[in-house]
């Protein structure tokens, strides 16, 4: 078995560079029709976020901007996040596209565990928004706390007891408030006086 013959280092840079163009050319066509996927693409999230956009502003009251904006960049990240991994597999690299999607799951599976908490309160902040009886000035009983209902937020709602301002998470809320008929004309006042 003989070596490969010994070549200059003139030929052995054009050798490369002669590989180095090949493979672009051949991975050319590839990553163009990713540019022109991720162009549509973002055409097409820019006009579903305009609509889901106006479809929250008439669906979630005006009072609470923060939900819209927090359903609105959860709904974004994930577009994003699959238009990227489809971006990946158009080129060619979909076994690094299936890596991600599997570690993001999982990622995802951990975060909403440790914050489930944060969730629950979050989805009952909804429910409270969304209910008729609950509302900003209203009086009402809390598991023996009885307050003014002062604000209502993404994780908590304020109540004006006695003077003190006292802060409950949503979730916890919304398994035990009652709504008192009876509202004190003073906390009433004061309630809607801080906002």
């Amino acid at each position: 078995m003989t070596a490969p013959p010994l070549q200059s280092g003139s030929t052995l840079v054009a050798t490369a560079l002669d590989r180095f163009v090949a493979d672009v050319s051949a991975a050319l066509p590839e990553v163009l029709a990713g540019v022109v996927f991720l162009v549509i693409a973002g055409v097409g999230i820019k006009l579903f976020m305009t609509v889901l956009r106006a479809f929250l502003k008439r669906t979630v009251p005006g009072d609470s901007p923060v939900y819209r904006q927090f359903v609105a960049t959860v709904v974004a990240v994930f577009l994003w996040f699959g238009i990227g991994l489809s971006f990946l597999s158009i080129v060619g690299l979909d076994g690094i596209a299936t890596s991600l999607g599997t570690a993001a799951g999982f990622l995802a599976l951990g975060v909403s565990y440790a914050t489930s908490s944060m969730i629950a309160d979050a989805v009952a902040g909804v429910y409270l928004l969304r209910d008729p009886d609950f509302n900003p000035g209203d009086s009402v009983d809390i598991g023996g706390t009885v307050g003014v209902v002062r604000s209502i937020e993404l994780r908590k709602t304020r109540l004006t007891v006695d003077d003190d301002t006292v802060v409950r998470g949503n979730a916890e809320i919304e398994k035990k408030w009652t709504k008192l008929d009876d509202a004190d004309p003073e906390t009433t006042v004061a309630a809607t006086a801080d906002d």
